[in-house]
């Protein structure tokens, strides 16, 4: 899948990695107090502009710009298959999650866990557009992100010697903690209220769930990412134990 032509990127996280990330920044808009921000710029990036706050409040369509906006190539979406093909991988699938700060927020995540990659349908879900970027920190730029026709589908191939797929759900007959997580996992996670939906679960090999202890029935998705995200770091670690 590829993007529609240039794309907005705005914020100083989100452009200071964009311009170090996969695609290439060919403008790049600041007022001097956001120039001064963003520090010493690379290379490869393009000459600076200074404008106005309010010329930047129409460039990015928003004013949470932090004084930075930049245009950049389109997405470079990846292909969900070669994520599945990597040694061990680790990797996010969202089922239906159209909300772009869970999105970003789910993308941040997997990034700093060292994730292989995040994996989204084609159909009822929020890809990867410039509020997207913001909510990640800019992590959107270095997480292979990739974009499937049919989810459940996508998982019942994913399924080999190695592999499992891991549903979250409230009713899991799991704890996240008892499942083996430290080989190759793909952990599947819901929209709230909602969650996995039927044929989705039934193309994971278990539901996993995350015990609460309080009054309220569901993490937001973003947080139960994170959380199964890095009780599959700790076992990895355990595994293999960590050098440096």
């Amino acid at each position: 899948m590829t993007g529609r032509g240039p794309d907005v990127v705005y914020g100083r996280n989100p452009v200071a990695e964009a311009l170090v990330g996969r695609r290439r920044v060919r403008e790049l808009f600041a007022t001097e107090r956001g120039l001064e921000a963003l520090g010493p710029l690379p290379a490869s990036a393009p000459r600076p502009q200074i404008v106005a706050p309010a010329a930047l409040d129409d460039l990015a369509g928003s004013r949470d710009h932090q004084g930075v906006v930049g245009h950049a190539d389109a997405y470079p979406y990846a292909d969900a298959d070669e994520l599945l093909a990597r040694d061990r991988p680790l990797i996010v699938a969202l089922d239906e999650i159209t909300d772009p700060q869970n999105l970003g927020a789910v993308a941040r995540s997997a990034e700093c866990a060292g994730a292989d990659g995040l994996v989204i349908p084609r159909h009822r879900s929020a890809v990867v557009t410039a509020a997207v970027c913001k909510a990640s920190a800019g992590a959107v730029e270095h997480l292979p992100i990739a974009v499937v026709p049919n989810l459940a589908d996508w998982l019942t191939r994913a399924q080999r010697p190695g592999l499992w797929c891991w549903a979250a759900a409230a009713e899991g007959t799991q704890r996240h903690t008892d499942v083996d997580l430290s080989d190759g996992a793909v952990l599947v996670i819901g929209a709230e209220g909602r969650g996995v939906r039927p044929r989705v679960r039934a193309s994971c090999d278990g539901l996993v769930r995350i015990p609460l202890r309080g009054r309220i029935g569901s993490l937001n998705a973003s947080v139960a990412a994170a959380v199964l995200l890095y009780e599959a770091v700790r076992q990895r670690d355990l595994a293999v134990p960590h050098q440096g």
